[in-house]
């Protein structure tokens, strides 16, 4: 009797899985294409009443009218020192917070632990209100450390909770062996421990970044009249008008946007998909 080959079971579950992710991939890509369809559409197949997902008659008008804004390149600028200063702040707290955490033995560390969980839990908009009384207070209104501190206090529980999962993944037995070897703690945590939670740092510094750079609630309650001190998102209220709206800068803007998200998870790809596993081996 011939039964059938394992392999043969298998393939239609296997080609139903690959469907299922294609059409997937296509639901969540559409918009981006038809964002940046909208961006390169001349305005009249943009007001036109049957949209059609192609176009025959590429524009540039609606890039040209981005760039030729005159705050564009500082609202740019802007973005850009909130994401880093966020990336960079957040990262190096959640990573001492991980260890310690993880590596010492404390009252309420427990404790600890469900309140950062806790506070991922509470919505933004519910705490928007008593964060632009708190900034008031601070003298922050109207500056770029409104928005970067935020974003470092929320980005930090999900950031710390992240990287505890990697430091426990880390062998004590290695610590030891590099205390008989005569490296002092601080020496194992920056030349040993850093490079092993690397892959972590850098996935949540992309969660830091995107949540920063899109940043439109913070932006928006916290920058109120020094529009010098605004970020890209508020660059699409430039295009946005109730009575008359500008969707083709809006959409080439937002393309613009989408750019440097991009450029900065091509340029950590690599130790993002990188696992702890084959650093501990190294």
């Amino acid at each position: 009797m011939n039964l059938p080959r394992p392999d043969l079971l298998r393939r239609p579950w296997r080609t139903a899985a690959e469907a299922s992710a294609l059409l997937i991939a296509v639901v969540v890509a559409f918009p981006l294409y038809w964002m940046v369809l909208g961006a390169f559409r001349p305005a009249s197949e943009i007001e036109s009443t049957e949209p059609r997902p192609w176009t025959l008659a590429p524009s540039l008008d609606s890039f040209r009218r981005v760039f030729g804004q005159q705050d564009f390149g500082r609202y740019f600028v802007n973005s850009l020192l909130v994401a880093c200063s966020v990336v960079i702040v957040s990262a190096l707290i959640a990573f001492l917070a991980a260890t310690a955490v993880t590596r010492f033995r404390f009252r309420f560390r427990t404790t600890l632990l469900i309140m950062f969980l806790v506070a991922q839990m509470v919505p933004v908009e519910a705490l928007t209100i008593p964060l632009f009384f708190q900034m008031r207070d601070f003298g922050l209104l109207n500056t770029l450390g409104s928005l970067v501190l935020p974003h470092i206090a929320f980005s930090l529980p999900f950031a710390i909770w992240m990287l505890r999962g990697f430091v426990k993944a880390v062998p004590e037995t290695l610590e030891e062996a590099a205390c008989i070897d005569g490296a002092s703690r601080a020496r194992f945590l920056w030349r040993i421990l850093f490079p092993l939670v690397l892959p972590g740092l850098v996935a949540t510094s992309v969660f830091s970044f995107i949540s920063a750079w899109n940043d439109f609630l913070f932006a928006k309650s916290f920058i109120i009249s020094d529009t010098s001190q605004s970020t890209l998102p508020m660059a699409l209220l430039v295009f946005y008008k109730p009575d008359e709206p500008d969707w083709g800068g809006v959409m080439a803007a937002s393309t613009v946007m989408t750019i440097p998200v991009l450029v900065f998870f091509v340029l950590v790809q690599r130790r993002l998909v990188s696992g702890l596993g084959g650093a501990v081996k190294d």
